[in-house]
């Protein structure tokens, strides 16, 4: 099942990708793809719908982030030892954890907005998990039933904000525009191993990032179960998980987003992201 989020940026729709494409509208079944519609009792009662009886929804609107009002959200670092590698990182022993501001939180395909002063905005293409289940003190073993779906992230990144000027990763991390989620959330039963997706990025048409989940140095199931010793795990929290090599700040000479370019990335099976950069005014 896709579930999605659909219309104007702050009012939008629940929706439900049926298997023609045509986006469903989910706004009599539920309020949002939010919280409690994410726990495993009301996506059970989702799926058991016929989307054909839900209504269609005309033309092609702007899809939203794929989850909605969301509680927390968490990110890895430095997850892939080749991309740790490019960035002259070494791999953690345990895995890095940052947060990006919810207000980073935008539509796959609405502009990415470069921030006043920024020189070395990036891109990530990643694979994020949306929890349905709360817990705390998780064990592995149990830890994918803890997850409501997938989605595609890119955890856009100013270099020069997050390194040279101190401090925690944060703040290159969590300019406006800088989290896009989506275009669906592709719940768990229809991934069946979230350690063997490819996932890629192109920018203005070049590939740049060509990678798999299977060469994350700390997998899904251990991220549950590690972030949920912190922290309580609710429904709608969004944790993303670390990007392959080929960044921007990866290349030789090393290259960053400027207005109008178009970054494009996916993930295998979760959809793809477009979005055309521009400058803050």
């Amino acid at each position: 099942m896709k579930l999605l989020r659909y219309g104007p940026a702050g009012s939008e729709k629940p929706g439900m990708l049926d298997n023609d494409g045509t986006v469903r509208d989910l706004s009599g079944v539920v309020s949002d793809v939010a919280g409690d519609a994410l726990l495993p009792a009301s996506l059970d009662r989702l799926k058991g719908l016929d989307p054909a009886s839900l209504p269609k929804v005309d033309g092609n609107p702007r899809l939203g982030p794929c989850v909605g009002d969301v509680g927390k959200f968490m990110c890895i670092g430095l997850n892939y030892s080749d991309h740790a590698a490019e960035t002259g990182g070494e791999v953690p022993a345990e895995p890095i954890l940052f947060m990006k501001a919810n207000s980073a939180i935008s539509g796959p395909n609405d502009d990415v907005i470069i921030p006043r002063n920024s020189e070395q905005t990036d891109w990530e293409v990643e694979l994020g998990f949306v929890i349905g289940k709360p817990g705390k003190y998780i064990d592995e073993a149990d830890a994918l039933s803890h997850v409501a779906g997938y989605c595609v992230v890119n955890d856009v990144s100013e270099r020069n904000f997050q390194i040279r000027m101190e401090g925690q990763w944060t703040k290159g991390k969590s300019c406006d525009t800088f989290g896009p989620l989506g275009p669906w959330l592709v719940t768990s039963d229809e991934v069946e191993d979230p350690q063997a997706l490819d996932l890629w990025t192109e920018v203005n048409g070049h590939r740049y990032q060509d990678g798999n989940t299977k060469t994350m140095v700390y997998g899904v199931a251990f991220l549950i179960s590690y972030l949920s010793k912190f922290m309580t795990l609710q429904a709608g929290d969004v944790v993303a998980t670390g990007t392959p090599p080929g960044v921007g700040m990866g290349q030789n000479p090393r290259i960053f987003l400027k207005p109008g370019d178009v970054m494009r990335l996916g993930v295998q099976g979760l959809g793809e992201q477009q979005q055309t950069l521009a400058a803050d005014k």
